[in-house]
């Protein structure tokens, strides 16, 4: 299939998952299925409450995250991954590899920089 980059519709994907965080909510709620607030948080402890509380919200209005509230005190609230969601499971998968790859390129890229003294002496003579 030949994509026009006019028409390219990867900005609109990657709207969806970019961000430190939109990924690893995605990829614990397809693992896990169900799961509270504060479970997500301790399972992202360096995530902030306010910066959660936006990407669930986001995740949510994109039916890639379903919220579901129970009538209760204290107040029950848990999020799952819609099935429309889990198609970004194969995409997630890829991106995953290949930046597993590309981490061990660049890992092989410049070991082999430091081990050749004329690309030290090139790389460092860049402005």
């Amino acid at each position: 299939m030949e994509i026009i980059p006019e028409q390219c519709k990867v900005v609109v994907a990657l709207d969806m998952i970019v961000g430190k965080w939109k990924p690893l909510v995605i990829q614990h709620l397809i693992s896990k299925d169900t799961l509270r607030f504060n479970e997500l948080r301790r399972l992202m402890p360096d995530i902030t409450q306010r910066m959660l509380t936006l990407h669930l919200r986001e995740l949510e209005e994109q039916d890639i995250v379903r919220r579901v509230v129970y009538p209760q005190v204290p107040p029950k609230v848990e999020y799952s991954i819609t099935e429309y969601g889990r198609t970004l499971e194969p995409i997630l998968h890829s991106m995953h590899v290949w930046g597993a790859a590309h981490v061990e390129h660049m890992k092989q890229r410049n070991a082999e920089s430091a081990a050749d003294p004329e690309s030290r002496a090139a790389s460092s003579a860049r402005p």
